[in-house]
């Protein structure tokens, strides 16, 4: 019998550190040291995690390991309906709708008969829908309803999450609480006809959006699920079933490990507070690719940022993933836009088999300490947001923008960021992208405007962070 060589000695902390000096010279190993916008510290160097973070991965399906959800926008429905079709049947498993009655930043939508144009031809029994509607959240899952009325086992995402319209708007159309009861109440009464439905969806991607870092993504998710916990609760929904009616809702951009810590880090999160709260909830995540990381010059390279994207979410453990199209900062997608970014996705899932398995960081003492130091900085946040009495006095008070602008300061006080295409090998001739035009044409909605006086609150409004340095040029 032949033998095998024996395995070759395993090289101490020590013998790492010592390879490394000969490479700096002069300079000490601490320089090496990193740390992130919001002052986590990167090592250059880490042992392997004694044991993995303080979750349970989800189970994954081999054949369909996560949702390739599509972002559904253009504002005239019927080619929002053309592009809906044509995504799923090449192969897109979900939908995200955004509605806009005003056409600007959705689909002109105001009424359940506009909701049931988009969505002719669909079978909501196998490709769950899920919104993107705002403060008109609320009608809109009226409306999804009445399309799958006799569909009661249809998987709908209902996604109302008034808090991030306050937060990225500033403002609320009557008091902000009255739209969290009105959204509960709507929520509770179709659980019962539509029981594999979720509800809401506690989504810290506007803080992302602003430039804010992924501890306070966190924290702002964290704390909207809970918010949204008890305006259910309220509504009469037992407390293990508001937990289960609601979605957390992350982003993803280019720095993958960041990414998929950030992920894993939500799941311990969500743990930790359904575990004080005293039921079982498994955690569910939508993961949607950043807008700020998206770039207007040399846009062919956004390419490489959705993979980077949707790598970090798929391995981090999504169960739901809309990538947007490398075209986004520019305008709205043709088709070849698109199909690129429902390949991607089915490039990382097929040829590359990221969901083979359940966890595949657990135990990499980078991503194992990356996990831990975001999941307890968010905790400490989302502790300082239920001290100050919730998400909607934090953000009324200003807390949230405050630590916002702290993380944008940092990151403009690190100097020009390393952006491929525009600080970074810019390129020598235009090489100019196909957008899709539209007239939008607004269409009439009912009001969502609730009795009281308005909410009102620091607004966290989305950037580009390439974009100051494309007007510089």
């Amino acid at each position: 019998m032949t033998q095998l060589a024996a395995a070759p000695p395993s090289a101490s902390d020590a013998d790492w550190r010592a390879l490394v000096a000969k490479t700096l010279k002069d300079a000490p190993f601490e320089s090496l040291r990193r740390t992130t916008a919001e002052g986590l510290a990167i090592e250059p160097l880490y042992p392997s995690a004694p044991a993995p973070a303080a979750f349970t991965p989800r189970a994954r399906d081999p054949e369909q390991p996560w949702d390739v959800r599509v972002a559904i926008a253009h504002p005239e429905p019927a080619r929002a309906n053309a592009d809906l079709l044509a995504d799923l049947t090449g192969g897109a498993t979900s939908a995200v709708v955004s509605l806009d009655p005003a056409g600007q930043a959705g689909v002109t939508v105001g009424s359940a008969s506009d909701l049931a144009r988009v969505l002719d031809g669909v079978l909501l029994e196998m490709a769950p829908i899920a919104l993107d509607a705002g403060f008109l959240g609320p009608k809109a899952a009226d409306w999804l309803a009445a399309a799958a009325k006799g569909s009661p086992t249809a998987p709908l995402a209902l996604h109302l999450d008034p808090l991030s319209a306050f937060a990225r708007t500033g403002a609320s159309p009557g008091p902000i609480e009255s739209h969290l009861i009105s959204a509960a109440t709507v929520a509770a009464r179709l659980a019962q006809a539509h029981p594999k439905a979720s509800l809401f969806l506690a989504s810290g991607r506007v803080v992302h959006e602003a430039g804010g870092g992924e501890a306070g993504e966190l924290a702002f998710a964290i704390s909207a699920a809970v918010a949204y916990a008890k305006a259910l609760v309220r509504a009469g929904v037992p407390m293990a079933e508001a937990f289960g009616g609601i979605v957390l809702g992350l982003s993803a951009d280019t720095d993958y490990f960041a990414t998929l810590a950030k992920h894993r880090a939500a799941r311990v999160l969500w743990t930790r507070v359904t575990q004080a709260c005293g039921v079982t909830a498994p955690a569910r995540i939508e993961s949607r690719s950043s807008g700020r990381m998206l770039t207007v010059q040399d846009p062919w390279t956004n390419m490489l940022r959705l993979a980077a994207a949707a790598f970090g979410a798929s391995v981090g453990g999504a169960d739901a993933v809309a990538l947007g199209t490398f075209t986004d900062a520019i305008g709205l997608p043709i088709a070849f836009a698109r199909r690129q970014s429902r390949n991607t996705q089915f490039v990382l899932m097929e040829e590359a088999h990221l969901g083979r398995v359940a966890d595949p960081a657990a135990g990499s003492g980078y991503v194992e300490a990356l996990t831990d130091e975001m999941a307890r900085a968010a905790w400490v946040e989302f502790q300082i947001i239920e001290g100050q009495g919730g998400l909607v006095a934090a953000l009324t008070a200003g807390r949230i923008v405050a630590e916002v602008a702290k993380v944008r300061a940092v990151r403009e006080a690190a100097g020009p960021p390393k952006i491929v295409g525009v600080t970074a090998f810019p390129p020598t001739q235009a090489a100019p992208v196909e957008v899709a035009s539209a007239a939008p044409r607004a269409v009439e909605a009912p009001s969502v405007r609730l009795p009281g006086p308005d909410g009102a609150c620091p607004p966290l409004a989305p950037i580009r962070l390439a974009a100051p340095h494309e007007a510089a040029r």
